[in-house]
C-alpha cells in the first residue's frame, strides 16, 4: 500500500509564519517566539527529507528566528535611550503586520485583474478584421450579388487601371556634354579663329542642350579671365576672342 505525503506550499516566509499564527490562533503582538520557531524549522526539514531545495529568504527568516529566540534566553534585555526593555520580536511583529495588510488585499486585486482581462480594449483594427472574416459567411454574400453590383466593380476596376496607366514618367537621360569639355571646345576655336561669333557657334552645333553648355562655357571663361568679349551686331549676337595678355610689371 503506498502513500503520497502533501505539505502546503507557500508563497514565502512571512505567509507560513502567518499560517502558524492563525491555525493556533496566537497573539501575534505576543509571539511564543520558542514554538513558532520550532513549527518553522519543522516545516524546513520536511523539505528536506523530501528533497526540496529550500529558498533563501526561508533559511534567512529561520536564522533571524534563531536570533531572536537566543536573545529572549539572555538574563540581560537590551535597554533603549529611555531605559525601556527593547522585545526582541518587535521588529518580527511590524514586518507580519505588514505583511498581513497587503494579504488581505491581495485577493481583491486579483479579482480585479481577472475581471480587466475579460476587457478587450478597442482599435486592434487587424485582429478585428480576421475576426470579421472567420465569422463571415462569404456564400451568404455571393448570394446576394447581381449582374449590376458585378459591372460597377468591373467600372470601379478599369478607372484605376486608366489612372495607373496615365500616371506621368519622369525619365532621366545623361547629358552628352560637360562644362569642361564645352570649354575646351571654345578655347580651340578661339585659337583657331582669333574671333568667334556666338551666332557661328549656335551654328555649329544647332540644339538646345549644347547651346547652353556652350554659354555656361564662356561664362566660366570669362570669369576666368582667359576670353574677352564684344558685343557685336543683332540682339543676341557677340564676339569672343583670346583675353589679352597681361603686362608684366616693371621693376623700380
Amino acid at each position: 500500500m503506498s502513500f503520497e505525503i502533501k505539505l502546503p506550499l507557500f508563497e514565502g516566509p512571512f505567509d507560513l509564519l502567518l499560517f502558524f499564527i492563525e491555525r493556533d490562533e496566537l497573539n501575534i503582538y505576543d509571539i511564543p517566539i520558542a514554538k513558532v520557531t520550532n513549527d518553522f524549522l519543522d516545516y524546513l526539514r520536511q523539505l528536506e527529507e523530501m528533497n526540496i531545495e529550500a529558498a533563501s529568504e526561508f533559511i534567512l527568516v529561520a536564522a533571524t528566528l534563531m536570533r531572536i529566540k537566543a536573545k529572549m534566553l539572555l538574563p540581560r534585555p537590551e535597554l533603549d535611550e529611555q531605559g525601556n526593555e527593547i522585545d526582541p520580536r518587535e521588529e518580527l511583529v511590524q514586518r507580519l503586520l505588514e505583511y498581513k495588510k497587503y494579504k488581505s488585499v491581495v485577493s481583491e486585486l486579483m479579482r480585479m485583474e481577472e475581471e480587466r482581462s475579460l476587457m478587450e480594449a478597442r482599435g486592434n483594427l487587424l485582429r478585428e478584421l480576421k475576426k470579421l472574416s472567420e465569422t463571415t459567411n462569404v456564400e451568404a454574400e455571393l448570394q446576394d450579388l447581381d449582374l449590376y453590383k458585378l459591372l460597377k466593380v468591373y467600372q470601379k476596376a478599369i478607372k484605376r487601371f486608366e489612372a495607373e496607366q496615365n500616371k506621368p514618367i519622369h525619365s532621366v537621360a545623361m547629358l552628352p556634354f560637360t562644362i569642361e569639355e564645352k570649354k575646351e571646345y571654345i578655347l580651340q576655336l578661339v585659337a583657331e579663329e582669333s574671333r568667334v561669333s556666338f551666332e557661328k557657334i549656335i551654328s555649329l552645333e544647332p540644339n538646345r542642350i549644347a547651346l547652353i553648355f556652350n554659354f555656361l562655357a564662356i561664362l566660366e571663361l570669362l570669369q576666368l579671365g582667359e576670353l574677352s568679349l564684344q558685343i557685336g551686331e543683332g540682339f543676341n549676337n557677340f564676339w569672343i576672342s583670346p583675353a589679352p595678355a597681361k603686362e608684366a610689371p616693371v621693376a623700380g
